[in-house]
């Protein structure tokens, strides 16, 4: 199923800099396929949920009673050795990982339920990005900047703009760390600049109690051509427990990553036309139409199957029996990786 986004490219940070680098054009290809250039929709606003819509019963993003009717946030963040630790990933209700340039992962941390005093190291956007926030409505977005030629699909996309270039007030720079790794935000002061940022709607996810099967599972490592993520299960804390590169990964405020849930959603990964100065080609990951799919939870991983039919509407996971595919309440971690080997495209 051809995406909203389709033909759009990814742009890459230079290193040292934080820039993307795109070519010109729309198009997206694997192959010899001819990059299409259909160009992205504009943006129409957050969809008006029906009238009397009650408000939900849990939060939609990790299945719990806290800030139902907050605000929509969703931060890019570096996951490689210069920026470890993190700071705000453990209060996110979602930490999507994808894969960017030179077979290396990013984070996109999405913030509802609560919010941390501080975030980062904020990087910046991908088009990959657009392609997975349009089912939040229309969120606030944080980043650190793109390279000018992706500007146009920023100001396009069904987002609120709040680039380091647009709320640098909100943005501040740490003696501990690096340039580029060293810019934080804080997401309080984020959400003030964007006051029509959506609210929490229906995503695809589903929580409750373990679906029947499982196979007990001990830990599980996730593949990228240039990194791995590894979260094992801790029976005393009930979650699973992230690492980064075989060592552990923790938090800038204390103790390890990780989440109730870890989603390992395998997605075609194919090459852009675009490519940054060093000559790396851009991914681009399709996260719409269907495919399989691991589910952790309880100790216990699932094999499952995800379909998402259009970029405006979340992606839902069922069972082998097509059933839904219950997530354990708490922080979900969606992994996406290539359908089939670790591909640098």
């Amino acid at each position: 199923m051809r995406s909203a986004w389709t033909g759009t490219a990814y742009g890459r940070t230079a290193a040292g800099f934080g820039a993307l680098v795109l070519g010109a054009g729309l198009a997206a290809c694997s192959g010899s396929e001819k990059p299409r250039s259909a160009p992205p929709p504009r943006s129409t606003g957050t969809p008006a949920p029906p009238s009397g819509t009650p408000e939900p019963a849990v939060h939609p993003f990790n299945g719990g009673t806290r800030g139902l009717a907050n605000p929509v946030l969703a931060v890019k963040i570096e996951n490689t050795a210069p920026a470890l630790p993190q700071s705000g990933v453990k209060d996110a209700d979602i930490v999507y990982v994808e894969q960017v340039e030179g077979g290396e992962t990013r984070l996109m941390a999405v913030y509802s339920s609560k919010l941390p005093k501080r975030v980062g190291p904020v990087r910046s956007a991908r088009i990959s990005d657009l392609h997975i926030l349009p089912q939040f409505g229309r969120p606030a977005f944080a980043f650190s900047g793109v390279q000018s030629k992706m500007k146009k699909y920023i100001r396009k996309a069904p987002v609120y703009d709040l680039s380091q270039e647009k709320a640098g007030g909100a943005y501040s720079r740490s003696s501990a760390k690096r340039i580029p790794y060293n810019l934080y935000a804080d997401p309080k002061d984020l959400l003030k600049r964007a006051p029509k940022a959506a609210k929490p709607r229906d995503i695809g996810f589903r929580f409750g109690a373990a679906p029947e099967g499982g196979e007990p599972t001990r830990s599980f490592t996730a593949r990228w051509p240039s990194a791995t993520m590894g979260f094992t299960w801790s029976a005393q804390q009930k979650r699973w427990l992230a690492s980064w590169g075989g060592r552990p990964d923790r938090a800038a405020e204390g103790g390890r990553l990780g989440g109730k849930t870890v989603v390992v959603q395998y997605a075609k990964t194919t090459r852009s036309k675009f490519h940054d100065f060093l000559g790396s080609y851009t991914p681009l990951i399709h996260t719409t139409g269907s495919g399989r799919a691991v589910v952790l939870r309880d100790g216990k991983s699932y094999k499952a199957k995800w379909s998402r039919p259009s970029e405006d509407k979340g992606t839902t996971f069922t069972t082998a029996d097509g059933k839904p595919m219950t997530f354990a309440p708490g922080q979900v971690w969606v992994l996406l990786v290539n359908d089939g080997k670790p591909y640098t495209p």
